[in-house]
C-alpha cells in the first residue's frame, strides 16, 4: 500500500487541497459540456483515468485486491463516482439550475452523519450538529443568492437524479469507510473506475449520440477532470475516508459550493453578493465545529 506522510504539517493541508480540487469539478464540467454529452463526458473521462492509474500501477508497484476488496471497491466506484457524477450532470441536463443541484446534494454532510450514527454508531458531539446544521444554511445562502425560486419549473426525473447523487455519495462514503480500510488507494480507485466507466458507458449508448466536438477548450477541461478531480481529489477524499470519522469527511463538502462561487467570480464574472459572502462565513464556521469539537463523544 502507499505509505503517505502523517506528520501534522502535512495531513492539515489535506482536506484545504481537496476542497479547493472537488471545488473546480462544476467550473471544467461548464467548459467542457458545450462540446460533448454529459454521460459521454464522464465515459470518457472515466477511460482516461483507468488508463493513467494503471500507469500509477505499474509505478509504483501496487498490490492487485483479492475478489472480495475488488467487488467492494466497485460498489463505492457505482456510488461515489456513478451516481453522485450521473445524477448530477443528469439533473443539470433535465433543466435543473446548479446552484439548486448543489444544493440538494449540499445535504450530504447531514445525511452522512444521520447514517453514521444509524449505521455504524458513529457519535456525534452536539456542537457538531449544530456545526453541520450551520453549514448547511452557509450553503444555503450562497447558493440561493439571486435564484427566482417561485419561477422555477423543476421536472420529476431531475429532481430523482440529484436524490440519487445525494444518496449515492453519502451512502458510498460510509460503505468505503466499513469495507474500504486497508485498501491500496491506486488499486481500489482503478476498481471504482471501472465499475464508474461500465455504468456511464451503458447510460451514453442508451441515452446519447456520442458526438464529440474535440476544440482545446474541451481538451483542457477533460485533462483537468482526470488528473485534478479523479486523479489528485478522489485519492485524497480516500485517504480522508480512511483516517478521519465519516461525518468529519463529509463536513468539508460545505465548503465546495462557496469555494465555487468565488472561483466563477474570478472566471465568468458572476455576482458575489454581500449575503454570499456571509454565507460563506457560516458555512466555514460550521466546519469548524463539525472538525474542532471534542472528539472523546464522537467515536
Amino acid at each position: 500500500m502507499i505509505a503517505v506522510k502523517s506528520e501534522p504539517g502535512f495531513t492539515q493541508w489535506i482536506p484545504i487541497v481537496f476542497v479547493l480540487l472537488w471545488s473546480t469539478g462544476f467550473i471544467g464540467a461548464k467548459y467542457a459540456l458545450p462540446f460533448i454529452e454529459p454521460f459521454n463526458l464522464l465515459f470518457v473521462r472515466m477511460l482516461i483515468t483507468l488508463v493513467v492509474f494503471t500507469g500509477l500501477i505499474v509505478y509504483f508497484k501496487s498490490p492487485w485486491l483479492n475478489f472480495q476488496q475488488a467487488c467492494h471497491q466497485m460498489v463505492v466506484g457505482s456510488l461515489i463516482h456513478g451516481a453522485y457524477l450521473g445524477g448530477v450532470f443528469a439533473a443539470i441536463k433535465w433543466q435543473m439550475p446548479a446552484g439548486i443541484t448543489s444544493l440538494l446534494v449540499g445535504l450530504q454532510p447531514l445525511l452522512t452523519a444521520f447514517l453514521a450514527w444509524a449505521v455504524i454508531s458513529e457519535r456525534l458531539h452536539k456542537r457538531q450538529w449544530f456545526g453541520l446544521l450551520l453549514g448547511l444554511s452557509g450553503v444555503c445562502m450562497v447558493l440561493l443568492r439571486g435564484q427566482e425560486l417561485g419561477s422555477l419549473s423543476l421536472t420529476w426525473p431531475a429532481i430523482l437524479a440529484a436524490m440519487a447523487a445525494l444518496v449515492g455519495i453519502s451512502i458510498g462514503t460510509l460503505y468505503q469507510k466499513r469495507f474500504g480500510q486497508g485498501v491500496d488507494l491506486f488499486t481500489g480507485a482503478w476498481f471504482q473506475y471501472l465499475a464508474t466507466a461500465i455504468l456511464m458507458a451503458v447510460l451514453t449508448y442508451s441515452f446519447e449520440t456520442q458526438v464529440i466536438d474535440w476544440q482545446p477548450q474541451l481538451i483542457l477541461s477533460l485533462t483537468w477532470l482526470v488528473f485534478g478531480l479523479s486523479v489528485a481529489a478522489i485519492l485524497l477524499l480516500m485517504l480522508m475516508i480512511q483516517r478521519g470519522a465519516a461525518s468529519e469527511v463529509a463536513g468539508y463538502f460545505y465548503l465546495v459550493p462557496p469555494v465555487t462561487a468565488i472561483e466563477s467570480w474570478l472566471l465568468f464574472n458572476e455576482k458575489l453578493s454581500s449575503g454570499a459572502i456571509l454565507g460563506m462565513l457560516v458555512a466555514v464556521a460550521g466546519v469548524y465545529l463539525v472538525i474542532k469539537s471534542p472528539k472523546d463523544k464522537a467515536a
